[in-house]
């Protein structure tokens, strides 16, 4: 026998479905079923079918909360906002190109927010060591983890200075994009690699440079947990520093050697996320797709019972 869904104000990333439900109107129902009345779409290696969303709406009462930028494309390594800062015009113009497809379907489904995730360095040598401090991070013992964790920080340092042009270029496209769509509301979410640029203090720059354009946080329980693993700056200054400007959160759990689980199964204290969060933030759950529906509606109790 099915095990029915609660009621709740989560919401749901179609990321969770992947392979499984390729039709947003199927993962709708589905979504509603296990009482959920909100979705996000969300970035996946087999991204959403959009059509039926309206009769999906129409006889469930569903609504899109947020779009990730990316999500209408399999997922790739590099993460969406990267070449908005590029100092390759072609490649920028593709990007602002790319987002704006993204806030137009945003607009289509009715969702009001739209989500840049991070911003990568453009130096592959970086990227590759970045790689490689992750896997070493992944296979360290107690004896050598701080020895890693010092690689790392040298590495964020020296992503923040050589990339300080692509993050004013960055800044630059985003604020054209406002300019462009000024009803929406747009947040910035750090990247889960060593070699992302929105780092805590670029993360800390970015915002401000970006307030009049009132351009808003994202957190990620999931990545921000790894960045703590490795010696970075944790949940807790991320949320302190940049809970007045918080849209929302990507509610996943991580350990050190896996990303994308969903909430309870890892090792994020989310009864201290909870306490950051301010009323309006939307909490959205996201997990890789491999989990199925039990395990959605375990993290549903689990989260209901720690403050969400």
């Amino acid at each position: 026998m099915t095990q029915p869904g609660i009621p709740n104000d989560l919401v749901l990333s179609t990321a969770c479905y992947g392979p499984r439900l390729g039709r947003i109107e199927d993962q709708a129902f589905s979504a509603v079923a296990m009482g959920f009345r909100r979705l996000e779409l969300g970035i996946s290696d087999s991204p959403s079918e959009l059509s039926g969303w309206l009769d999906a709406h129409r006889e469930t009462g569903i609504t899109a909360e947020s779009v990730v930028v990316g999500a209408l494309y399999p997922k790739k390594d590099a993460v969406s906002g990267s070449y908005l800062g590029s100092q390759d015009e072609e490649l920028r113009d593709r990007a602002l190109n790319l987002t704006r497809r993204h806030i137009c379907i945003a607009q289509q489904l009715g969702a009001p927010i739209v989500v840049v995730r991070g911003c990568a360095v453009e130096d592959e040598a970086l990227a590759q060591e970045a790689r490689e401090l992750s896997a070493r991070l992944e296979k360290a013992q107690l004896d050598d983890l701080d020895a890693v964790q010092i690689e790392i920080r040298n590495l964020v340092g020296r992503v923040q200075e050589l990339g300080q042009k692509q993050i004013e270029t960055f800044c630059r496209s985003l604020h054209g994009l406002r300019r462009a769509y000024p009803e929406l509301k747009l947040a910035l979410e750090p990247g889960f690699t060593f070699n992302d640029l929105l780092n805590f203090e670029a993360m800390r720059w970015v915002l401000d440079d970006l307030d009049r354009s009132d351009v808003g946080y994202w957190h990620d329980t999931g990545s921000l947990h790894s960045r703590e693993m490795a010696g970075l700056p944790g949940q807790a200054p991320w949320l302190d520093a940049f809970a007045s400007k918080l849209r929302g959160v990507h509610l996943t759990d991580a350990t050190v050697k896996e990303q994308g689980l969903p909430p309870g199964m890892g090792e994020v204290d989310f009864k201290l996320v909870a306490s950051y969060l301010p009323e309006a933030a939307v909490r959205v759950i996201e997990a890789d797709s491999v989990h199925g529906r039990a395990e959605i509606l375990a993290c549903v109790n689990y989260l209901m019972g720690s403050g969400y």
